[in-house]
């Protein structure tokens, strides 16, 4: 299996030419799209679903979308699955096209 580097962090904006500033941008964008991607196959997979006895109510249902975001920004921060770089070379290339 091939493994995949994780995404740079962003550099500070106020130093930066413009076209590094676009691209800070896009890749938070993309960050932000696997982050929500990864959300739902977590909620798919039934992480913070609620158990069947000894549940937390209805306040455990509503904050189980708090943990999968949560649990879903760490894995993109750890390298996440590929999809941010995708997505990023993607909409790098509609703006610069």
């Amino acid at each position: 299996m091939t493994t995949i580097p994780a995404l740079p962090p962003p550099r500070g904006q106020a130093i930066l030419p413009e076209f590094v500033q676009g691209d800070a941008k896009l890749r938070d964008a993309a960050q932000k799209m696997e982050a929500t991607f990864l959300a739902e196959m977590l909620k798919s997979a039934g992480v913070g679903a609620p158990r069947q006895s000894f549940g937390g109510g209805a306040g455990e249902d509503q904050f189980a979308s708090f943990l999968r975001e949560a649990q879903a920004a760490e894995m993109v921060k750890a390298g996440g699955i590929g999809l941010a770089q995708a997505l990023f070379e993607a909409m790098k290339v509609r703006m610069d096209g």
